[in-house]
């Protein structure tokens, strides 16, 4: 494993410095909002242009590597995003801020399609799974690593802002200093929604669900728990269980995934996920419950993401692997989109803890839509199955086709030496 990491160990420390800016900078809305009097309607709103952003970079930044090459996208993104996370206190406004979350929205996007390009040209078949996860792990521990920094410091001033834009900043120097140019992304046209659903109408009805519940997740914790009236801490702790718990049940349900009807698994995690929203629901002052909800609710969510990856592939060739990877990621990201609006929507009537209601009906209705799946289509035998690969929602195409690519490549193997 260390030799395999020693082509690549630059690239990690970088993501790991960009994700603990950003993991601070989504935490810092929620906090800072609230100080500011923002209502959850408005939080919800600005929260939404972070994935209007992140979809948009999705589909443009291969052109632009095309155009300019990676190295100087990558600085450009790198700019832009660092600019715009200390921009957040010197322009304390709803309309302000949706802009520039686009903006880093925009910047986070093409940042990852950059360097899932680099980590992909670094691999080899054999390396990939390994550098891969590797890479899927660096992400996560960076999420998880800034909602300790937040403790170091008051939302109501400048000095988190700062240093996120600084951790930012100082990412981009072991990655621009060591690795080499990779070629230019060539990423396939996304299958259209009407040909992916006629595939895999389970993965393409669930991920767009689950987008919703991600982003509700992910762009709204901070929000609920502030408005719930956890203090500075309390809300760190409550988005890094949800980090913590995607890291911990990544790799049983990945284990499980291998060795049982997807569908089944699917199910069985969504109810997780409504049974945690509901143990959040009704755990109202209770602050061991709220983080056994992040905890369970996060740790099923990233999971059920790559799930819903690996059961496409099942009934694909490797052929098509890539358009569908394609279309099932701008699935999601629309579903993204929509998810804190009716979460945001639905606090500002009802209060804070309506954040699990409008959670919970999100897994609930993926799991009921399995159900029914199950009655519509055989299961696929266990032994015909691809392999599966964590891939976390925030990765780009590249890492969800190299992912597909390597899942197959594993099962073929296997099928070889069985």
């Amino acid at each position: 494993m260390i030799q395999v990491l020693s082509s690549v160990w630059a690239l990690l420390i970088g993501i790991v410095f960009i994700m603990l800016g950003n993991g601070m900078q989504f935490t810092l809305i929620g906090l800072r909002g609230d100080i500011e009097g923002f209502s959850a309607s408005s939080l919800a709103f600005i929260t939404s242009g972070y994935f209007v952003g992140f979809l948009a970079a999705a589909q443009l930044t291969p052109r632009m590597i095309r155009r300019v090459g990676h190295v100087r996208v990558f600085a450009a993104l790198g700019s832009f995003l660092s600019a715009a996370v200390i921009a957040f206190p010197l322009i304390t406004e709803p309309w302000a801020w949706t802009l520039l979350r686009l903006l880093v929205g925009f910047s986070m996007s093409g940042i990852y399609v950059t360097a899932e390009s680099w980590l992909n040209d670094s691999s080899t078949n054999e390396t990939r799974g390994k550098v891969l996860s590797a890479y899927m792990i660096a992400q996560t521990l960076g999420l998880i690593g800034a909602q300790g920094l937040m403790t170091l410091g008051d939302a109501a001033t400048s000095v988190l802002f700062i240093g996120a834009s600084i951790l930012v900043s100082v990412s981009f120097a072991p990655i621009l200093l060591s690795v080499s140019p990779a070629p230019a992304a060539a990423l396939t046209r996304p299958m259209s929604l009407p040909r992916l659903f006629s595939l895999a109408p389970l993965s393409t009805v669930g991920i767009f669900i689950l987008g919703a519940s991600y982003s509700t997740l992910l762009g709204m914790g901070a929000v609920f728990g502030t408005q719930a009236g956890l203090d500075a801490n309390a809300v760190a702790l409550f988005v890094a269980l949800m980090f913590a718990g995607a890291l911990v049940l990544q790799y049983p349900i990945g284990w499980l995934s291998d060795r049982m009807d997807r569908r089944v698994l699917i199910t069985g995690c969504s109810l997780i996920g409504a049974a945690a929203c509901a143990i959040g629901w009704i755990g109202a002052g209770n602050t061991v419950l709220l983080y056994a909800a992040a905890f369970v609710s996060g740790g099923v969510t990233t999971p059920l993401y790559a799930l819903f990856l690996a059961y496409t592939n099942d009934h694909l060739s490797v052929e098509e692997m890539p358009a569908a990877s394609g279309g099932l990621i701008f699935t999601f990201g629309v579903g993204a989109i929509g998810g804190p609006f009716l979460t945001g929507w639905t606090m500002q009537i009802l209060g804070p803890y309506a954040f699990w209601l409008s959670l919970g009906p999100t897994y609930a209705l993926i799991a009921l839509y399995a159900l029914w799946r199950m009655t519509r289509r055989e299961a696929v035998a266990v032994a015909d199955t691809e392999s599966y690969l964590g891939v976390l929602p925030s990765a780009s195409p590249v890492a969800a086709v190299a992912a597909g690519e390597w899942s197959a490549e594993q099962a073929e193997g296997g099928e070889e030496r069985g």
